[in-house]
């Protein structure tokens, strides 16, 4: 028996046989298979995240504050809708936010419900904790009905519902009434995923909405995608602050460090000058959309920063192709559709003319 087959052995018997969540990591040209913000951040953000991360070196020595309460606050006023900072908890991640949600809310003998295909990290953190994970799945469009979803979870009565809109790989955005519909037939949390929100085309309404008269949900955001800090790690969520007390019971010690909260600090203080890259990201992701269109493939409606789309062929093959010509995109496990994050117009150039000549 070799040492993994042995360690092996002693994992949970869930984890057995598992691989880690990840995307390829390559050197190429043209990197679009994570959804990251191709736009650099700003000089101007660079020198003030510089200058708050010099602030506090000095006091290293010291623990963070373990409540995060002037980040928190920073947060609440730039999402607006009435919302303070009693309502906002932050951590490293939207993925941490929703790890500690199910260790508060899940594990074992409970369930959390979700609707795939939608972000592949749901249901490994289900399994990192221990909880049940049904999967009740979309249909054939991709969309996800309320009469689907209340069935489901009627069925199921999972602890905890996950939503994603825009919908991850989709990209399509959730009509509201599906998740007053799912908070109408469950009793447990309903978690909306909002990672793309800030991409969402004009008109598209947030839960965020919904906050005041549902204290039985949750929205989570990141500041890895429209405001380009995907390296600095800062997700939180949005709920009635009785939840955010019941996450805080399995935080880690002073999870958040002194030197993650500055540099968060200082870039939603630049807010207007990071968000500044999102019309233009959302240009490309709709020339994308329109020129797939017009080549005759399907393609499904985005509100996010990247585009599910049909391959006409093996996926794999035309993955396989595209890298060959130096773009790396994102093969989710759907046969016949790849997925593309909008980047830059060179990057959608050099995207589209690699489709062309596959």
């Amino acid at each position: 028996m070799t040492v993994a087959d042995e360690i092996q052995g002693l994992l949970r018997p869930g984890l057995r046989g598992l691989s880690p969540y990840g995307a390829p990591q390559l050197d190429v040209a043209v990197r679009l298979n994570t959804n990251e913000n191709s736009y650099s951040v700003p000089d101007e953000v660079v020198r003030a995240v510089a200058t708050a991360l010099t602030s506090e070196i000095a006091d290293l020595n010291r623990y963070p504050d373990r409540d995060a309460v002037k980040l928190r606050a920073d947060l609440a006023a730039y999402l607006g809708h009435g919302i303070d900072a009693e309502w906002v908890y932050a951590a490293n991640g939207s993925n941490e936010v929703q790890q500690q949600l199910l260790q508060a809310f899940g594990g074992p003998d409970r369930v959390v419900l979700g609707f795939g295909p939608a972000y592949s990290m749901h249901p490994l953190l289900a399994v990192g904790t221990a909880t049940g994970w049904v999967d009740a799945g979309r249909g054939d469009d991709f969309g996800l009905t309320a009469a689907h979803a209340v069935d489901a979870v009627r069925e199921h009565r999972p602890a905890l519902t996950m939503l994603c809109s825009p919908n991850n790989p989709t990209g399509t955005a959730l009509d509201l009434d599906v998740v007053r519909a799912v908070l109408a037939a469950t009793e447990g949390l309903v978690v909306v995923d909002e990672a793309y929100a800030e991409f969402a085309r004009p008109g598209t309404p947030s839960a965020l909405s919904l906050l005041a008269e549902h204290p039985r949900l949750v929205v989570t955001r990141t500041m890895s995608k429209a405001f380009a800090f995907a390296g600095a790690r800062v997700g939180y969520l949005v709920a009635h602050p009785a939840v955010i007390d019941a996450v805080q019971l399995v935080r880690l010690p002073y999870h958040l460090s002194a030197l993650t909260q500055a540099a968060a600090r200082a870039a939603l203080a630049h807010t207007p000058v990071l968000l500044a890259t999102v019309e233009a990201i959302k240009q490309q992701r709709d020339r994308i959309v329109a020129t797939l269109r017009e080549r005759g493939l399907r393609v499904a409606d985005s509100d996010a920063n990247f585009v599910l789309f049909e391959t006409g062929g093996d996926q794999q093959a035309v993955w396989r192709a595209l890298l060959e010509r130096g773009v790396l995109v994102r093969d989710v496990g759907l046969k016949g559709w790849l997925r593309v994050t909008a980047g830059t117009p060179a990057e959608t150039d050099a995207f589209l003319t690699a489709m062309e000549q596959q």
